[in-house]
C-alpha cells in the first residue's frame, strides 16, 4: 500500500489461542528430512551489524531484565524446606492423608480440621502492599501545581489584610475564594479517583480466585483464601496456583515462573518419591502461589499459605503500587507546569513594572494587582474539567461494553487496538475437509470445494479409522451425560469440540459406548512443545491387544509415519505420496482452515502386552513406525463484523497485526479473509511474476507473514523490516514470543495493544501500552492484568472504543482551546493598567467569577460533542504516527541513554543510580546539548497542547477577545464622560489622589465637565461590567468557532451539541445576576445602569471571530488533508459469505 507508507502505524497486535490442546495445529517449520519447498525468509537479506546497531538493538532492553543479583540473594532468604521430605513422611509431617497412587481417591483434612487450621493459621492471602491512605491521597491531588499557586496567592491576600485591613478588604473574599478553589479541585478529583478506585474493586470482587481442594474425601470448589495448611488441591491448565504445594502426583504438568524467578519457559513439574535436595525454585516437586498452569495437570498437598509462601517472604515481589501514567496524564502534567511557569513569571515581572511605577511605595496594591496577573493566566478550572471530561467518556464507553479501569487510559485507546483469533472467529469449529488414501473427501456442504472431491461417507476407506482418532483420542468432557448426543455442551478446546462433534454425528453404535468399549491404557496430552496428542487403547486387532493414535500437527506426526493408510492397507510411503501430501495441506490451509494429522500403530502383542509399563518420563512408549491415516480440516469462520471493523480500523491509520499459532498458509488465508492482508508477500509475489522468492526486492511487496521459528534469530534491522510492511502475519508462534513482539514494537516507538483471554496472554497484556481483556472468555489473570475489559468479548466494541477515544482526546483538547482564550483578555488591560495607566478594566475576583462560573459549565459542556464529520476522526492518522523519522530519532536517544548507563563490571546489570544523583542529573539536563536538540527536533506528533493550540488561544481568538473589551471599555467610559486621555489624567494624579471610590474628589474632564465621586463609581462599575460580559459574550461564540477543525463553524454539527446552550444559559444568567444585583456590587462592582446596548460590541467581534476562523478551516484544510488515511485499494467492507448465509437463515428462522 504505497497510500500508507511513510506514516508506519499505530500496532496492534493478535495473539492466537491458547496453547493446550487447541493447538494441534500449531507446528513449526517441516522437518529438514520431509521433502518441502524451501521457505524464503522475507526478513533476511546478508548484511553485517555495525557495533553502533548491535548497541542500539540493547538499548532499549535494559529495563526489562532482571536485576539477577538482587533475585538470587532474595531467593537464598526464602524459608521453605518441605520439598526435601519423601512423600511417605509429607502426610505425618503435615497430618493429612492422601494417596499417591491413586490422588483420585485422597482423603484429605476433615472440614472440622480445616476450620480448626484456619482460625489458627489465618487466611490464605498475601498481607497487600501498603497502599496511601485516604488523606495521602487528597494531599498527593490538593499539592499539584495549579492548586499550590492558588493557596499561595490566597494566603498572600490574607497577609496583605493582617498589615492593612480598611485598604485591603475587598482581599477578604478574594483570599478565601482562591483557596476554596484550590481545595474544590483537590476534592473533585479526589472524589472520582476513589469511585474508579471502588469500581475496579467491586468488579474484581465478582471473579475472587477459587480451587478445587479434597475435603472429607470429596472434591470441592472454595475461596483460595480458605485453604489451609495440609488441604489435597488438584490443578489443571488454566488454574492460578493457590498456594505452595508440594506434588504427589501429575500428568504432564507444566508452570510458568516466569513472575517470580524470571525464567521464560514454562517448567516441568512432577512428584519425586524420595522428596528433593534442590534449592526451593529448583525443586521440580515444588509449585508456588500465584504461579500459572500452563499445561497438564496434578495433585499437590499445601505446605505453606499467606505470607509464608515464596511469594509472600520476597517483600520487593509484593511492592506497592505502579507509578506508570498515561501519556494523556504526562501531557497534562507538562502543559500544568508551562502554564505556571508563565503565570509566575508575568506576575512577578508586573509586580516589579508596578511598584517602580504606578505603585511606588505601595506594596499592598502591587501584590494584589500580581494576584491579579496569576488568577489571570492560571485557568482555576480546568483539572476540575479533565477530570469530569474522562469521568463522563468513562461511562459512556461502559454502555458501548467497554470497561475502562483507568480514566487517563480512556484516550489511549484512541490510538491502538487489537483482538486475538479466538475473537476474530467464532471458536465454533466445525470440519470441512478429510484426506484419506490420496482421495480429498467433504464433510461439510460448501460450493468451494473442487468436483473431484468426494461427499463423506463411514463406509469410504479410511474414514472409520479418522472417526475413531477424533473420537478416542480426546480429553473432551460433557456438561451432562444423561441427555442425547446433540444436547451436550462439550467442554474443551475448540478443535477437540469440532472433532468430537463430528465423530459423535457419524458414530451409529451411540458416542458413549464406542467410547467407553475402549480403555484407555495410556496417555500423552497434547502440549506447545510436542504440538501433538497420543492415547494407547485396548483396542484389540489382530496382531494384538493394543492400538496407538496420534493426532497433532501434520508435519510432526508425518515424521513419525513410516507407512500411509490406502484402501484399509499400510503402504509405505513414497515421494508420490509426499507430493499428493503437500498438495491436499496447501488445498486446506490457503482457505484459512486448521489442519490437523491422524495416525495410528497396531502394536504387537508379543512386544506391547496389556501390562506393558508405559512411561512418559523416559519415552517408553511408541514414537515412530506409525501407519498415516489422513488430514483432516476445520474451519472457525470469523463473526459477524469483523472483516468490516478491521478495514475500518485500516483506514484510520491503525496497523493491525496477527499473531497465531496457525500454520503460515492458513494465517495468511484467515488474514487475506478479513482485511488483515490485501497486498502481496515475498512468495504470492514470486508466484505471480514467476520469479525465486530471492530476486523479490523488499521494495516491491506490502505484506510478511513472518515464521516463529526465525523470531529468535531476528536482528535489530530484520525487526526494522518487518515493522515497515503494511501488513504484518506471525505464524507458527509460541507464547514466549508474543511478549517479544510487544518489546519490539514498543522500541520503535508504536503504541501497542494487545489482546488477549488465556493465561499465557498475561504478560504480554501487562506489557502492553493498552492490554485488552475478554469478559466472558478471559481468564481472571488476563483481566487483573489488563487496563481495559470488553464486557461482550465483541471484536467491534473496541472499534467503537478507538473512535470514541478519539472523539475524548479532540473534546478535551477543545475544551482547553477554549479555557484559554480568554487569558489574553483578562492579561492585557491588567497590562494597559500599568503601563498607560488606566482604571482597573477587570478586577481578580471577576477573573474567577469567569474562570470558575460560566467556563467551567460550557467547557465541561464539550464532553457530549459529536464528531464534525460523518466518519468522525476514523479517517485520521493516530496522533502520534511512528514514521522513518520518529524512528531514527528515537534509536539516537537510546543509543545516548545506554551509554550513559553505570553497569556491574562482573554480571554486566545496570546499576541504579542514587537519588541524590538522579536528581542532580536531572537539573542538568536543560543545560545539555542533547535536550534541546530533541526539544527542537520536528515532530509529527499531535499533543494535548501544541503551538497551534497555544497560537489560536493566545494570539489569534484571545487578541480579538482582547480588542473587543478594550474597546467597549473605553465606548462605556466616553458616554459617562471620561475619554482615553482622561482615564490616563485621572489614573496619573500626583500627589496619591484617587478617583473613582465613593470619597474622590470632583474630576474635570478636557470638555469641562465636572463628574462627581458617584458617578466616578458608577462609570468603573459598568466599565468593568461590559469588560465581564464581554469575554462571556465573545467566549459564547468560541463555544462554535474552537469547532472548526474539519468543517466550517456553522451547519448541524456545531450545534448538535444541546448542553452547550445549556452552558450559555447558565452563563448569561449567572452574568446578568452579578452585574445588574445592586447588593453584589459591594464584592464583584457592576451597575445596573449598563445598557443592552453596548453588548452589541463584543457581538460584533463574536462575528469577526467566526468570519476568522472560517478563513483557517480554508488555510488549514491542506495540512488537515495530509493527515488524512487515503483509500485503501482492495478493502472489502462487508461480511463474509458464510456469515452473510448464516444470519440470512436466521432471519428465516
Amino acid at each position: 500500500m504505497d497510500d500508507e507508507k511513510g506514516s508506519s502505524h499505530n500496532v496492534a497486535t493478535y495473539p492466537d489461542v491458547e496453547d493446550h490442546h487447541d493447538g494441534v495445529s500449531r507446528a513449526v517449520a517441516f522437518p529438514e528430512d520431509i521433502e518441502e519447498k524451501p521457505r524464503p525468509k522475507g526478513v533476511e537479506m546478508k548484511r553485517t551489524m555495525t557495533q553502533e546497531e548491535k548497541d542500539l538493538a540493547a538499548a532499549g532492553y535494559e529495563h526489562l531484565n532482571p536485576n539477577s543479583k538482587n533475585r538470587k540473594a532474595e531467593e537464598a532468604n526464602v524459608d521453605i524446606h518441605e520439598h526435601k521430605l519423601p512423600l511417605g513422611a509429607m502426610g505425618d509431617a503435615l497430618k493429612t492423608s492422601f494417596n499417591h497412587k491413586d490422588p483420585g481417591s485422597s482423603s484429605g483434612l476433615t472440614a472440622d480440621e480445616a476450620r480448626k487450621r484456619l482460625q489458627e493459621n489465618g487466611p490464605n492471602v498475601l498481607t497487600p502492599p501498603k497502599k496511601k491512605s485516604a488523606i495521602r491521597k487528597f494531599m498527593d491531588r490538593l499539592l499539584t501545581m495549579f492548586n499550590i499557586l492558588l493557596i499561595v496567592a490566597g494566603i498572600l491576600e490574607y497577609v496583605l489584610l493582617g498589615i492593612d485591613f480598611h485598604a485591603n478588604f475587598q482581599n477578604t473574599y478574594l483570599g478565601g475564594i482562591l483557596i476554596l478553589v484550590a481545595f474544590v479541585n483537590a476534592s473533585i478529583d479526589f472524589y472520582q479517583i476513589q469511585k474508579s478506585e471502588a469500581i475496579l474493586a467491586s468488579f474484581l470482587a465478582m471473579i475472587p480466585p477459587s480451587c478445587r481442594v479434597v475435603r472429607d474425601g470429596s472434591i470441592v470448589t472454595i475461596p483460595a483464601a480458605e485453604l489451609v495448611s495440609g488441604d489435597v488441591v488438584l490443578l489443571r491448565t488454566g488454574d492460578k496456583t493457590p498456594a505452595d504445594l508440594i506434588l504427589f502426583s501429575s500428568t504432564d504438568l507444566k508452570v510458568d515462573n516466569s513472575s517470580l524467578t524470571g525464567e521464560s519457559e514454562p517448567q516441568e513439574r512432577h512428584p519425586l518419591v524420595d522428596g528433593s535436595p534442590q534449592r526451593p525454585v529448583e525443586a521440580e516437586n515444588l509449585v508456588f502461589n500465584s504461579t500459572l498452569v500452563v499445561n497438564g495437570e496434578g495433585w499437590g498437598v499445601v505446605v505453606r499459605t499467606g505470607d509464608h509462601t515464596f511469594i509472600g517472604q520476597i517483600a520487593n515481589l509484593t511492592g506497592g503500587e505502579s507509578g506508570n501514567e498515561s501519556p494523556l496524564a504526562v501531557e497534562i502534567g507538562h502543559f500544568v507546569v508551562i502554564v505556571s511557569c508563565i503565570a509566575i513569571f508575568f506576575a512577578v515581572l508586573f509586580f516589579v513594572v508596578g511598584i517602580t511605577t504606578v505603585y511606588v511605595g505601595q506594596a499592598g496594591a502591587t501584590v494584589t494587582f500580581a494576584v491579579s496577573i496569576l488568577v489571570a493566566f492560571v485557568p482555576e478550572g480546568l483539572p476540575s474539567v479533565v477530570t469530569l471530561l474522562l469521568s463522563i467518556a468513562a461511562k459512556r464507553m461502559a454502555k458501548q461494553n467497554v470497561l475502562v479501569k483507568d480514566l487517563q487510559g480512556v484516550e489511549t485507546l484512541g490510538s491502538v487496538t487489537t483482538d486475538k483469533t479466538g475473537t476474530l472467529t467464532r471458536n465454533q469449529m466445525t470440519v470441512t475437509n478429510i484426506w484419506s488414501g490420496l482421495r480429498m473427501f467433504s464433510a461439510f456442504q460448501s460450493n468451494n470445494d473442487d468436483e473431484t472431491t468426494e461427499k463423506f461417507s463411514l463406509e469410504a476407506p479410511g474414514m472409520r479409522e479418522v472417526v475413531d482418532v477424533a473420537a478416542l483420542n480426546s480429553r473432551v468432557k460433557f456438561d451432562k451425560n444423561d441427555v442425547p448426543f446433540d444436547q451436550r455442551q462439550i467442554l474443551g478446546d475448540a478443535t477437540e469440540t469440532g472433532l468430537t462433534r463430528f465423530a459423535g454425528k457419524y458414530l451409529r453404535t451411540g458416542y458413549d459406548s464406542h467410547v467407553k468399549g475402549f480403555r484407555k491404557v495410556f496417555e500423552v496430552p497434547f502440549n506447545s512443545t510436542n504440538k501433538w496428542a497420543l492415547v494407547i487403547l485396548n483396542k484389540p486387532h489382530p496382531t494384538g491387544h493394543l492400538t496407538s493414535y496420534i493426532k497433532g500437527a501434520p508435519e510432526r506426526v508425518l515424521d513419525k509415519c513410516t507407512a500411509y493408510l490406502k484402501d484399509g492397507k499400510a503402504v509405505p510411503i513414497t515421494e508420490e505420496f509426499r507430493t499428493e501430501y503437500n498438495t491436499a495441506y496447501d488445498y486446506m490451509a490457503s482457505r484459512g482452515h486448521r489442519v490437523i494429522a491422524c495416525a495410528q500403530a497396531l502394536l504387537l502383542g508379543d512386544q506391547y502386552r496389556l501390562d506393558h509399563p508405559f512411561s512418559r518420563t523416559d519415552d517408553q512408549y511408541p514414537t515412530s513406525g506409525y501407519c498415516f491415516v489422513g488430514l483432516v480440516s476445520l474451519e472457525d469462520p470469523p463473526k459477524h463484523g469483523v472483516r468490516e471493523a478491521i478495514g475500518t480500523l485500516r483506514l484510520a491509520g491503525i496497523k493491525v497485526m496477527m499473531v497465531t499459532g496457525d500454520h503460515p498458509k492458513t494465517a495468511e488465508a484467515i488474514a487475506r479473509k478479513i482485511n488483515l492482508i490485501i497486498g502481496d508477500t515475498r512468495e504470492s509475489l514470486a508466484a505471480k511474476t514467476n520469479r525465486p522468492a530471492a530476486e523479490v526486492y523488499e521494495d516491491e511487496f506490502t505484506a510478511v507473514v513472518v515464521h516463529g521459528d526465525d523470531i529468535d534469530a531476528l536482528q535489530g534491522w530484520q525487526w526494522d523490516q518487518i515493522f515497515a510492511k503494511d501488513e504484518i502475519v506471525f505464524a507458527r508462534t509460541s507464547p514466549k514470543h508474543k511478549l517479544e513482539i510487544v518489546k519490539r514494537a514498543q522500541a520503535l516507538g508504536h503504541i501497542v495493544g494487545v489482546t488477549g483471554d488465556g493465561v499465557n496472554d498475561s504478560p504480554a497484556l501487562k506489557k502492553a501500552d493498552l492490554g485488552i481483556a475478554m469478559n466472558i472468555s478471559g481468564s481472571d489473570v488476563s483481566k487483573e492484568a489488563a487496563n481495559m475489559i470488553l464486557l461482550d468479548d465483541n471484536f467491534a466494541s473496541t472499534v467503537k472504543g478507538v473512535a470514541e477515544g478519539r472523539q475524548i482526546f479532540a473534546n478535551l483538547k477543545r475544551s482547553i482551546q477554549y479555557t484559554l482564550s480568554h487569558s489574553t483578555p483578562e492579561v492585557v488591560p491588567q497590562l494597559l493598567y500599568v503601563v498607560v495607566p488606566i482604571p482597573l478594566p477587570i478586577s481578580a475576583i471577576l477573573i474567577l467569577v469567569i474562570d470558575l462560573g460560566f467556563e467551567l459549565l460550557i467547557a465541561l459542556s464539550f464532553a457530549w460533542d459529536k464528531p464534525e464529520t460523518s466518519d468522525g476522526l476514523m479517517r485520521l492518522k493516530p496522533r502520534k504516527p511512528v514514521t522513518a523519522n520518529s524512528i531514527q530519532s528515537r534509536k539516537r536517544r537510546a543509543l545516548l541513554r545506554s551509554k550513559t548507563l553505570h553497569r556491574d563490571t562482573e554480571t554486566g546489570d545496570v546499576i541504579a543510580p542514587s537519588k541524590i544523583s538522579a536528581f542532580a542529573d536531572k537539573l542538568k539536563t536543560p543545560f545539555r546539548r542533547s535536550f534541546w536538540e530533541g526539544v527542537m527536533e520536528p515532530t509529527e506528533d499531535e499533543t494535548l497542547v501544541d503551538g497551534k493550540l497555544l497560537s489560536y488561544a493566545y494570539l489569534e481568538i484571545g487578541m480579538i477577545e482582547m480588542l473587543a473589551c478594550v474597546l467597549s471599555y473605553f465606548v462605556v467610559f466616553y458616554k459617562n464622560g471620561f475619554s482615553p486621555a482622561d482615564l490616563r489624567t485621572a489614573q496619573k494624579q500626583p500627589g496619591g489622589v484617587a478617583y473613582f471610590t465613593k470619597s474622590s474628589p470632583d474630576f474635570t474632564n478636557t470638555r469641562g465637565e465636572v463628574i462627581g465621586a458617584s458617578k466616578q463609581v458608577d462609570a468603573l462599575g459598568q466599565a468593568q461590567s461590559i469588560v465581564y460580559l464581554s469575554i462571556f459574550i465573545c467566549q459564547c461564540f468560541n463555544v462554535f468557532a474552537v469547532k472548526a477543525r474539519l468543517s466550517f463553524p456553522f451547519g448541524r454539527s456545531a450545534i448538535a451539541n444541546k448542553w452547550n446552550f445549556v452552558g450559555i444559559l447558565a452563563g448569561a444568567c449567572l452574568g446578568i445576576f452579578i452585574v445588574y444585583t445592586p447588593p453584589l456590587h459591594v464584592v464583584f462592582g457592576g451597575s445596573y445602569h449598563l445598557s443592552p446596548l453596548y453588548w452589541l460590541i463584543p457581538v460584533a467581534f463574536g462575528v469577526i471571530m467566526l468570519l476568522w476562523t472560517s478563513l483557517r478551516v480554508l488555510v488549514l484544510r491542506k495540512s488537515i488533508e495530509s493527515m488524512r488515511v487515503k483509500d485503501i485499494r482492495g478493502l472489502m467492507m462487508f461480511p463474509t459469505m458464510r456469515t452473510m448465509s448464516m444470519h440470512s437463515r436466521a432471519s428465516r428462522k
